[in-house]
């Protein structure tokens, strides 16, 4: 059976990698290869420099590779990969990467390539609020990096015409738009999160668990969507009930319960998001799903949703 392949776009320290580690702790390492689109930068730190470009532009990325490989993984095949090294700008050695029966595709390009698009079963972007994204990318930076405060903001400055032309528009080729928003209290503990559910994909319902939106949680319909919104003070036993009613959902991968959903550092700190952990939730319930319909012997809930569509077309 075919790998399940979800891609996670986003803007530098939109927090993708946040977002994936708790999916691949869920689904457990053996399960899950992963990739990152930045080890397709076609330029190291000092080149791009050079030439100043930002890897940003899709044309510091070697995205015809990308799609190559990421097909390759689709049909379970081995790929070598490349290694971009984020500590120092340099390149590494490639290394040999065997499919496994999840891969998870996180990056800035993920998006931007009609054939990329295609290799994907769940499409996720982020897009948190500018300012906050900006405060996580000097934090990121500053601490993991080896850069100070102003060479980060600096490079954010240079870095924007990249991301307004090429990362923020592949918002609109994603199933679900993650915005993580502080709340009112502003504790990193207790983000809002905003989710875009449109129609590409076959959402959960709900509606049961809402109510009248006294619960730390609304929906609003739209024409092609569902935006629902998670307070990030949500109380716990609202929380566990949601997250009760996913896992009820999922009976046939109850194997993968775990309290582990949510969790983030803040230096050497854990700390755990149940705004998080509903995101997380959401995500794994599509892609376990759409294991099960592969294994059932369709083509996934995206193209049997594609199928769906063209056949109801007029002719």
């Amino acid at each position: 059976m075919r790998p399940i392949i979800l891609g996670v776009v986003g803007d530098s320290a939109a927090g993708k990698t946040t977002l994936t580690r708790g999916l691949v702790r869920i689904l457990g390492e053996e399960q899950v290869t992963a990739v990152a689109t930045d080890d397709y930068h076609r330029y190291d730190r000092k080149q791009r420099a050079e030439r100043r470009i930002t890897p940003l532009h899709p044309d510091c990325n070697y995205l015809d590779i990308m799609s190559q490989h990421l097909h390759l993984l689709r049909q379970g095949e081995p790929i070598l990969k490349p290694v971009y090294v984020h500590s120092d700008g340099s390149f590494g050695p490639p290394v040999y990467v065997d499919p496994k029966p999840f891969t998870i595709v996180e990056g800035l390009l993920g998006y931007y390539d009609e054939d990329i698009r295609g290799c994907y079963d769940v499409r996720i972007y982020l897009a948190p609020p500018e300012d906050l994204r900006r405060r996580w990318k000097v934090r990121r930076d500053t601490s993991r990096r080896g850069y100070s405060t102003d060479e980060v903001l600096k490079d954010l400055d240079r870095r924007e015409p990249d991301s307004a032309q090429f990362i923020r528009p592949q918002e609109r080729y994603a199933d679900v738009v993650v915005s993580f928003r502080e709340g009112a209290d502003g504790n990193a503990q207790s983000l809002d999160a905003e989710l875009q559910l449109r129609d590409t994909l076959p959402h959960p319902d709900l509606s049961p668990v809402i109510g009248d939106g006294l619960r730390g949680i609304t929906m609003n319909e739209h024409e092609s969507e569902v935006v629902v919104n998670i307070a990030g003070d949500i109380e716990h036993d609202q929380a566990a009930e949601i997250e009760e009613m996913l896992w009820e959902r999922l009976h046939f991968a109850s194997h993968l319960r775990s309290e582990r959903l949510g969790q983030f550092t803040i230096g050497n700190e854990l700390q755990r998001s149940a705004s998080l952990a509903l995101v997380q939730l959401l995500i794994l319930y599509h892609l376990v799903t759409a294991k099960a319909a592969i294994a059932l012997g369709g083509e996934g809930p995206r193209a049997d949703a594609e199928a769906a569509d063209k056949a109801a077309a007029p002719s």
